[in-house]
């Protein structure tokens, strides 16, 4: 057997293996790729609504799937760091807070579009989010009925309470003693 031949071997020999390995590979990044999608569409479903489980869940997820392995996962990577940091301080003005965090959410999500290939600029996805009023109001009030709970289980507030109906005057009033 010549040169050629055992060529023609070798190739008939690993041509499925090199198949098999070239079609995981594909397949993880696909699969990776997915994973990406759910948190940008999670997050630009539900980016109007922080307080959903779903998007703390897809901000919990991005340090997982954006693997800062090109410089386009470490602007996603580096834009989530300095939203996390916001998230966590308790210093700044409430009005303040907020504007910066959305600022900062709409960053973020601007590199996760670039890293996707979605070709979103910010004011598009700052100002393209529906939440009814509705929405808001309930939550408003909800948390304003779990704070007026605790207060009153705190002792903080009291609970008026009125009579209603004396018992009429001619009832015998039945004292109540020790049994004893």
């Amino acid at each position: 057997m010549n040169l050629n031949d055992w060529l023609m071997v070798l190739a008939v020999l690993l041509s499925p293996l090199i198949a098999v390995q070239v079609t995981r590979y594909l397949d993880n990044k696909k699969e990776a790729r997915e994973r990406q999608l759910w948190i940008f569409k999670t997050l630009m479903a539900t980016r109007a609504s922080s307080l959903s489980p779903h998007h703390v869940e897809a901000l919990n997820r991005i340090d997982l799937e954006f693997k800062a392995q090109t410089k386009k996962d470490r602007e996603v990577i580096e834009a989530w760091k300095v939203y996390l940091d916001l998230l966590g301080n308790d210093q700044m003005a409430p009005d303040q807070w907020n504007v910066r965090r959305v600022d900062l959410l709409v960053e973020l999500l601007q590199k996760m579009a670039i890293v996707l290939d979605y070709s979103f600029d910010k004011t598009t996805i700052k100002n393209s989010a529906y939440y009814p009023r509705g929405f808001g109001t309930l939550e408003d009030e909800q948390g304003a009925i779990r704070r007026g709970v605790k207060e009153l289980l705190e002792g903080q507030r009291h609970l008026p309470m009125y009579v209603t109906n004396f018992p009429p005057p001619d009832l015998p009033v039945v004292p109540q003693g020790n049994d004893g």
